[in-house]
């Protein structure tokens, strides 16, 4: 079962329904226990990194993603969620992220040509081996939506990268934390195949 974590931050259904085609039990939660009983852990969202981590608090599943992270439960973090996941935000000055991994959440620059948000296809640099790309062919096509983008302090831990103004690092992956700035849910066949590789990824990785 994969807990996917309610914390009114949208795009939960769109996740579940990706999981249910691949065969993956999953429920869409902010009960303590089934989050800590759970073989994987996503938390999804889009929208503004404070009222996020607002919400996290709100509803105490700060502490709770804490713990299943500290147990070495597999968990993903996806768009908005990849960026709580770290310190804090330009987006949201002055508010405390999860600190689940070190890096900088900062606005994509301004470029002649290119809109932000950044909305649509861009192809993926794999790197560093990611078991969430395990079987992909080389520069794979995925769906992004977002203003705001990660700059990780290890470079060891980022397992995929695009371009769009700069260099973002759009995914990264420590022991049992995973996550993704584009949206494997809404990116075909190759989210599908990322998303199945998150599901066979057993516990008790730390």
């Amino acid at each position: 079962m994969i807990a996917i974590i309610d914390y009114d931050a949208g795009n939960l259904k769109s996740v579940e329904k990706a999981l249910k085609y691949l065969g993956e039990d999953s429920i869409i939660t902010r009960d303590f226990k089934s989050i800590e009983q759970a073989d994987g852990v996503i938390l999804p969202g889009v929208g503004a990194f404070g009222m996020a981590m607002d919400n996290l608090k709100k509803y105490e599943l700060d502490k709770v993603i804490h713990e299943v992270c500290e147990k070495g439960t597999p968990f993903l973090g996806i768009c908005l969620g990849l960026q709580l996941m770290f310190d804090g935000s330009e987006e949201s000055e002055g508010v405390e992220g999860l600190g689940l991994l070190s890096g900088d959440i900062v606005k994509i620059p301004d470029k002649e040509g290119l809109k932000i948000p950044h909305i649509g296809w861009n192809s993926l640099t794999l790197q560093n081996n990611g078991r969430l790309f395990a079987g992909l062919e080389a520069d794979p096509y995925v769906y992004f939506v977002h203003s705001y983008y990660l700059k990780a302090k290890d470079p060891k831990i980022v397992k995929a990268t695009t371009e769009y103004s700069t260099t973002i690092h759009a995914s990264v992956e420590k022991d049992n934390i995973f996550a993704c700035q584009f949206h494997p849910e809404k990116s075909g066949q190759i989210g599908l195949s990322i998303l199945k590789n998150f599901a066979a990824v057993q516990g008790g990785l730390k």
